[in-house]
């Protein structure tokens, strides 16, 4: 198999711009881990952050247990087919019985206890019941369909660690263990912002040069995924005055701030300016497309991380730089996405200067292999190529690419959550 294309080591980035790696590794060492936490019922705790290891406190199962409906036997008491037991008993699941008596045979059904002396369950497909008594299949094998005690997991044994983020099997596994509180990190707190005299909210009307401000609600439901406290500051008017007042409130009141639009150099862009007057600008520009005008700073106690305005730019830039940065300050230990090796189905004949991330669907070919393919309209403002798309595709800088070569896919399944 091919080898997964790379960015060449000799490459030379424009003179002013960071790699895609720089930025990441800049921003996410001040990710700083937020210092409260909280105590949880577990019912609520699907996505959050764990803030301490956990360890089993007890056997699971805590018994052995009947891993279908049958009979429970000895095994020394069946060693031919034909054989004939009497039923001593029946025992459901919760309800435990009595040691079963050597030559008889328990009815059982699935996750019921044991009986002491019983070492086998025979499925009931394989029993036919003649009244009182039941005849058997044999020779049987000690141990068969029985689920020992601590099967899945033994007392003591380590369950989760810390910074593992809570996924709904995760979740079930800790109920199991009976635990009903856990210490999680809070709650990010995030304020949002859109700039742009140009910006309408859906529901009023459109003036001509005027568009409905998507980013506002694209960023709300991306924060809705991670779990985050958002405040919502709605559009900020293309002023030094207003755009000041906004990263002020902002910063006030939120662990991070994230601005869209407003970060270019042309005389109607303010973020930039008001952030340098308010706080540091630590960061700006990096050779990535969509969204080279990527900005970090800081606020007071805030960190900010400026976006682009254009739609695409806004959510390609939240999954690879933002989405990181808020996992790490909320404790997660893993805050990067997992690529998948595919096969591109199709060619990208001249090499950029900037890494770029093409919006791409999954297609399986003829021999089992996923194959990439994209989207026919790549502008940054084409909002309807997410919908359309599965997740993107990375093109290393200064390369092209063939059909059949190996490319790293980013799935959005992974990435808007």
């Amino acid at each position: 198999m091919n080898e997964l294309v790379t960015a060449p080591a000799d490459f030379c980035y424009p003179p002013g711009l960071i790699s895609v790696d720089q930025a990441l590794d800049f921003i996410l060492g001040r990710a700083r881990v937020v210092a409260n936490d909280e105590l949880l019922d577990l019912v609520d705790a699907t996505g959050r952050i764990l803030r301490e290891n956990l360890f089993s406190p007890l056997d699971v199962p805590g018994y052995d247990n009947s891993q279908m409906d049958g009979y429970a036997v000895r095994a020394k008491d069946v060693t031919t087919a034909g054989v004939c037991l009497p039923v001593s008993q029946r025992i459901p699941a919760g309800r435990p019985g009595p040691t079963l008596q050597p030559g008889t045979a328990a009815r059982i059904f699935t996750g019921a206890v044991i009986p002491a002396g019983a070492d086998t369950v025979v499925m009931q497909e394989n029993c036919q019941p003649q009244g009182d008594s039941v005849i058997l299949k044999g020779p049987l094998e000690v141990g068969l369909n029985i689920r020992p005690r601590g099967n899945d997991i033994r007392a003591g044994d380590p369950v989760l660690r810390a910074g593992e983020r809570l996924t709904p099997p995760g979740v079930g596994l800790l109920a199991s263990l009976g635990l009903r509180q856990l210490s999680v990190t809070r709650r990010l707190r995030v304020a949002i912002f859109s700039s742009g005299d140009e910006l309408k909210e859906p529901g009023q009307s459109l003036a001509v040069g005027e568009i409905y401000n998507s980013n506002r609600y694209t960023l709300t439901a991306l924060l809705a995924g991670l779990g985050c406290d958002e405040l919502d500051l709605g559009q900020v008017a293309d002023t030094p005055g207003a755009t000041e007042a906004a990263l002020r409130e902002a910063s006030a009141n939120a662990d991070v701030v994230i601005g869209s639009g407003g970060m270019s150099v042309g005389e109607e862009d303010h973020v930039k300016g008001a952030l340098e007057r308010l706080g540091t600008l630590e960061m700006w520009k990096v050779a990535v497309k969509p969204g080279k005008p990527l900005a970090y700073g800081r606020i007071g106690g805030a960190d900010f991380l400026g976006l682009p305005g254009n739609p695409v730019s806004t959510l390609v830039t939240f999954c690879l730089f933002v989405r990181p940065f808020l996992l790490k300050r909320m404790g997660a230990r893993r805050v990067a996405p997992h690529p998948q090796p595919v096969r591109a189905g199709f060619d990208w004949p001249q090499p950029r200067n900037r890494r770029e991330y093409p919006r791409a669907r999954i297609r399986t070919s003829g021999d089992g292999l996923p194959i990439a393919e994209l989207h026919p309209r790549q502008s940054s403002e084409v909002l309807s190529s997410t919908v359309w798309a599965e997740g993107l595709v990375e093109i290393p800088e200064g390369r092209v690419i063939q059909q059949g070569q190996l490319i790293s896919f980013l799935s959005f399944t992974e990435l808007f959550h």
